[in-house]
Order: C-alpha cells, then structure tokens, then sequence
C-alpha cells in the first residue's frame, strides 16, 4: 500500500484530504505557492474554517503525519487539489492545474500514481495532464498511473462526506484506475465506483450542472411570480406535494466554486449542443440585478440613507465568498449610488473585499435591509436592532429571518415581492 501521498494544493479540498489521508496512516506533504499558508500550518494554525478542521489538524500534527511546505518531495501518490478558475469569457483557466503538474515532475518515480481532484473540463486528464506526464519520458498507464477523482463533499460536513460519499475514480486506463482506487479504499467507506477519467470528469460537473439548472427554474419561477402577482413560495410548496416533483427555493443567484462554475466546462467544449446549460447560466447570473431592482423599489439611492446587507458567502453558515451573487449585490447597488453596509458573522475581514460592519452598525439608520446568505445567526437576530432602523423594511432573499410583528417590519420575500410598495409594516409572512 502507499505510504506517502504528496497532496498540491491545500484549500477548501486540498486540507481536508490531506488530513484524512494522515489520519488513515499515511505520511503526508502538503504543497502550497502561498508562503503564508505553509507558515501557518507549520505553526499550528489552520486557514480555512471547516466542521471538525482544528481536532483533525491537531491530531495529525501530533503524530508528526503531516507537514506543510511550498515545494513538492518524492512520494508514492501525488494529489493535484488546486483551483480551476474561469476565465472572463468563461472557459476554465488550467494554469494551476498544468503548474501544479509540472511541479512534481521532479519527483516521480516508477509505480507513482498521479491523482486529479480539481474540477476540470472533459478530456482534460487525457489531453492536459497526460501530455505533461508523457514528455517528461513517463510511458502514462504503465509506469506512472493517472487518474481523475473529483471531490464531492458539503462545505460544513466535508471530513464526514470525505469518508461517507460514494467515490468516483477514473483511470486513464482500468489499470489507473484500480490503482487510484486502492489509495482511497484505506479510508473511504462508501462506495468506490471506477471509471474512465472522461466520463469521471463529466460526471462530476452534470451533478452541479443538474443543480444549477434546477436552480434557474426556481428563479425563473420567483421571477414570472412578480409579473403574475403570485406567491412563489406557497407554489413551490404546493408542486412539492407532488410525489414526483421536488422544486428548489430562488434565492439571489448561485456562487460558490462550484454551481456557478462547473456548467461553463462543459458549454466550452460543446457550445452548440448545450443551449439549456447556458440559459440557466444567465437566469442565476441575472439574479443579483433582479435583488437590486427590488431594492430600487423599496428605497431610492437618492435618500442618503445606507442599505444594510446581512451575508456575503454563497451559502449559509460557511465562510467561502467565491463567486458568490452577494458581492455582486453590493457592487451593483453601489454602482447605483447607495451606500453599503455589509454584515457576515462568517467572513474574516481579512478575507473580504467589503468592508464589514456589526449587525448594529449596519442597520443604524438604515433606509432597509436586505438579507442575502441563510446563516443561523440571521435566524435568531435580535429584533431590538430593527429599532434603530430608519425604515424598518427588510427584503429577505432566503426566507430565512424569523421576525415578529412586534418589530413593526416590513418583510419582503419570494412569497411577496408583488406586494412591494403595497404594505403596511406587518409581521414576517
């Protein structure tokens, strides 16, 4: 069995795994281009927030089974876990992944097996990494095994998913494959599914297509709600009833390194035979401007009076702000003359592109409030802040606060926005 894995890449994926693979016994190296990232975790400090990170990273530092470093070293598995951002006319940027691969050519030996966990579009593994491999002298499928593995795990609960999910391994070729396999048979306990690294790479990217899509029929459906003077939420609820029909909720797009990227890897390859990938690519990228425009309803920029904003992760209770439809909320309404106060309990000011304030600073005469992240904190907020609102008006594009009708709030959701302009300050519906 291999007994060290040299992981490339310690973010959001590269971290957890590396520790998993330590915790199963494994010598770890763990590679990062950030020599901050590398200081840190060789002080003992983690620089990610995840469920369950700082036990795990503790444990395995103190068996000495893991060391951060900014070079790669010989090993018996290499893992690429680097990002694959998109470019600005949304095709994938492999820059890290092709860096990352070269990286460790330096390092390989005969028997190595080379694994892919970043997103990648198809054919990648095939016609990227395995010519990199091959002109370095390796014959790819004999002496060095090439696989794409991709990572599919929940933010918040990624070392029990690391563990529990169904795997999906795909080999350059079958002997790749059972190769790669082998490696995470030491620690994962769902099923190992084995593959070609292809159809590995396009399954991973149709099960967040399939999401984003679905997504987009949600927001398509709050947004011709408007138009019909319907309640969104209560027909969601009610085609929900159906046995066979499980609708998603509209919210104010779609972020995170995920969702609002994977759909773009399969249009670049196939443009023209993907048409309803790209429509929901536009409704979830149109939903930022269609938050706005309510908000335009609700309060002129002209007031001089600021706009609190309650989240800016793509998700709740999660402190990742990639691609996230909350920044581009804040832009635009800045763009359209309103000033902005920002409030995350999640994002590390550090590691923010806005300026963060505390829930009190942010709704202090505040013309209105727009919620934009589900977090628990949002769930319980104190309603005595609400008071020191100017217009106590909040648009709540998560239907997440719970606000009573002592408050004398005017809530906005999914459910409502018809009704804009139309209430009275009421009770949360």
């Amino acid at each position: 069995m291999n007994k060290k894995v040299c992981v490339v890449g310690l973010g959001y994926i590269g971290l957890p795994t590396s520790l998993v693979f330590a915790k199963a016994g494994f010598e770890v190296v763990g590679v990062d281009v950030s020599d901050w990232v590398v200081q840190s975790l060789n002080a003992g400090a983690t620089h990610i927030i995840e469920n369950g990170i700082e036990e795990v990273f503790e444990e395995v530092r103190n068996e000495y089974k893991f060391k951060a470093q900014t070079t790669p070293e010989s090993a018996d598995a290499f893992i690429i876990a680097v990002p694959t951002p998109v470019n600005e006319d949304h095709t994938a940027n492999l820059d890290y992944v092709v860096s990352a691969t070269k990286s460790i050519l330096p390092y390989l030996k005969a028997g190595n097996v080379v694994i892919v966990e970043s997103t990648i579009p198809p054919r990648t593994t095939d016609d990227v990494v395995a010519p990199i491999l091959a002109e370095a002298g390796w014959q790819v499928g004999s002496e060095i095994y090439l696989a794409h593995c991709p990572e599919r795990v929940l933010p918040g609960s990624i070392f029990r998913e690391l563990v529990e999910n169904n795997r999906i391994v795909g080999g350059y070729n079958s002997i790749s494959a059972d190769k790669a396999a082998d490696l995470y048979r030491t620690f994962v306990k769902g099923e190992i599914v084995l593959t070609y690294s292809t159809s590995a790479e396009m399954a991973k990217l149709m099960e967040n297509t399939y999401r984003d899509v679905n997504i987009a029929l949600a927001n398509e459906l709050a947004k011709a709600s408007v138009e019909l003077g319907v309640d969104a939420l209560e027909v969601i609820q009610l085609a929900n009833k159906h046995p066979r029909v499980k609708l998603h909720s509209p919210g104010p797009g779609v972020g995170g390194h995920c969702i609002a990227v994977d759909p773009y890897f399969i249009i670049e390859k196939a443009p023209w035979a993907t048409p309803l990938m790209a429509t929901a690519r536009e409704i979830n990228n149109s939903m930022p401007s269609f938050v706005v425009e309510q908000v335009e309803k609700i309060a002129s920029p002209f007031q001089e009076l600021p706009v609190a904003v309650f989240g800016l992760t793509y998700k709740g209770n999660v402190d990742d702000i990639r691609e996230s439809p909350a920044l581009a909320v804040v832009n635009l309404l800045r763009q359209r003359g309103y000033q902005v106060m920002a409030h995350d309990p999640h994002v590390h000011p550090d590691h923010c592109p806005i300026r963060l304030y505390s829930a009190q600073e942010a709704l202090n005469g505040a013309h209105c409030l727009v919620v934009l992240a589900d977090h628990n904190e949002f769930a319980l907020l104190d309603e005595n802040l609400l008071r020191n609102m100017h217009t106590p008006v909040i648009l709540d594009t998560k239907n997440c606060l719970n606000v009573s009708g002592s408050s004398r709030a005017t809530v906005y959701n999914y459910g409502n926005l018809h009704k804009i302009g139309l209430l009275e300050p009421v009770a949360a519906r």
